[in-house]
């Protein structure tokens, strides 16, 4: 039997296995916010243990993770060394948004129904711990000399950013990989990604009882012209498109609003939140200033109230590294003969953790398991599910690649 077909074995072999690990991960919550994620990492570890794999657990301190807006962050490092030769990272983070409401299965179950595993995370990106240790362990099994090492960084903190997570990580010199594998989707290998800009959009007005207010400064009416401008830039934004497949325009999106005391009060404080999606192609530096230039022109409209605009997150775009074109070459090639499909190389319009490691001159490619779109996967809505044949085929690829990756010669 030849070594891909070996390692295609062994993945069937042991996928009940593969498939359990996945459960037990996704049965331990880890919603950010609050960001209590440092159990999460604890079981990850004992499991990992069971393999036979020593994670070594990194512990961002409580300071620093309090003033991230988070509660525990433990990141996570196995390493594998098999000789002289390149280390490959494979990245994927643990972290969440809250379920919110709408599910027809438990959240935090597990439950696998027609070929489906449910639960927030099984597709973004839990799967992929679970797609990146059973693709390493495939290799190993082999038993074939390999130059090199492996890596796996399993992170929490992408969802405020990665800077607490990867970012962290690569600050403190814990590790500077080679070559980078994030955690994607099966159906496209990722080689570039948005950028995206958070805004945090205080309007300040007077207080005042609803019974007389001449006396007070209403500050959701301040804020309603903000509005109107900022939702108007997505016109112009439709004009501006990118020359990377898979990315279209720059939008905006105001994704929270937050004021008022009581329905009896005039409001004195309004609170928007907007996240701004930018493409490789744009200057964050202009986008930022474009746009608190519209807010302030939008506040002018409203005598008395005042404004304050704070920076929440600035994550750069992703664009392709010299360095990354071997492993594109493999995961493509084995996606389309696993799948049997058309495997593009391709942009997304979300952003990464993987750029983290991008700007430190490491090359990054992103694939793992999950659907065509992360609209079919219900990422960050209700019923988020993972096809587990996708699971199944997204190891194998990732294995194969490993193997043309430090197999010498």
């Amino acid at each position: 039997m030849k070594p891909y077909q070996q390692l295609d074995a062994w993945i069937d072999a042991h996928f009940a296995e593969q498939t359990a690990f996945l459960q037990a991960l996704v049965r331990v919550p880890t919603d950010t916010p609050p960001g209590n994620n440092a159990p999460h990492a604890e079981r990850t570890a004992e499991l990992l243990a069971g393999m036979g794999l020593v994670a070594e657990k990194h512990a961002v301190p409580a300071d620093e993770v309090r003033a991230g807006g988070l509660e525990s962050i433990t990141n996570l490092i196995v390493r594998r060394r098999y000789g002289e030769g390149p280390t490959i990272a494979l990245n994927a983070h643990g972290d969440v948004v809250p379920p919110g409401e709408g599910w027809s299965h438990e959240p935090y179950g597990g439950e696998i129904v027609d070929g489906r595993l449910y639960g927030r995370a099984a597709a973004v990106s839990k799967s992929d711990f679970s797609t990146y240790t059973f693709a390493m362990r495939a290799l190993e099994s082999l038993g074939l000399p390999l130059k090199g090492g492996i890596e796996l960084h399993f992170t929490y903190d992408e969802e405020f950013g990665g800077e607490l997570g990867p970012g962290w990580l690569l600050r403190q010199g814990l590790t500077k990989p080679d070559l980078l594998i994030a955690a994607g989707f099966s159906y496209q290998v990722v080689t570039a990604h948005n950028g995206c800009l958070q805004l945090e959009v205080t309007v300040q007005g007077r207080m005042a009882h609803a019974a007389i207010p001449d006396t007070g400064i209403d500050a959701l009416q301040g804020a309603m012209p903000i509005l109107q401008a900022l939702y108007a830039q997505n016109t112009l934004y439709k004009q501006v498109t990118s020359k990377v497949a898979g990315i279209t325009h720059p939008y905006l999106n105001i994704g929270r609003i937050e004021g008022g005391t009581n329905t009896n009060v005039v409001p004195g404080k309004v609170v928007l939140k907007l996240d701004r999606r930018m493409i490789p192609e744009e200057d964050p530096v202009a986008v930022e200033a474009e746009l608190r230039r519209v807010i302030a022109e939008a506040a002018a409209q409203r005598p008395g109230i005042t404004v304050e605009v704070r920076r929440i997150l600035l994550a750069h775009a992703l664009e392709p590294l010299a360095g990354n074109a071997a492993a594109v070459k493999s995961l493509q090639a084995h996606a389309q003969a696993l799948f049997g499909v058309e495997i593009p190389v391709m942009g997304t319009p979300l952003y990464t953790d993987a750029r983290l490691y991008s700007a430190r001159g490491i090359p990054a490619v992103l694939y793992g398991a999950g659907p065509r779109t992360v609209f079919e996967s219900n990422a960050k809505r209700a019923d988020e599910h993972l096809v587990l044949e996708d699971l199944r085929r997204a190891t194998r690829v990732v294995a194969r690649t490993l193997l043309d990756l430090l197999q010498p010669g």
